[in-house]
């Protein structure tokens, strides 16, 4: 179900939210099946793992950006980057939190 533009500027869409990792794209930092705490943010630094919408389709990937540009990486080298120059993209929100079978990471950046 996708968001009206009204309901972006609720407060419920400024709360952290959770996801599930499907897929390998991300591994070994956020294997299959895992939960990914998410928090609603406009800006994103170099490193920082991120949920972004790039041209319609939302991505969970590594926001990198250095002499090379501003790209999207996937950990799992099976995957390409995703080169972010001349594409329509936004930043959704910033992964805070991982959790496997219990066990829980937090991600100060």
């Amino acid at each position: 179900m996708e968001e009206s533009q009204d309901s972006l500027s609720s407060c419920s869409a400024r709360e952290p939210f959770a996801l599930q990792v499907l897929g390998d794209s991300m591994e070994p930092e956020f294997p299959d099946g895992c939960i990914v705490v998410f928090e609603p943010s406009e800006q994103c630094i170099h490193g920082m793992y991120i949920m972004a919408t790039i041209e319609g389709m939302r991505w969970f990937r590594q926001y990198l950006k250095d002499d090379e540009g501003e790209r999207l990486v996937a950990l799992n080298e099976l995957y390409p980057e995703i080169p972010l120059q001349n594409l329509d993209w936004k930043l959704e929100a910033i992964a805070i939190q991982r959790n496997i079978k219990r066990k829980v990471k937090h991600y100060n950046y």
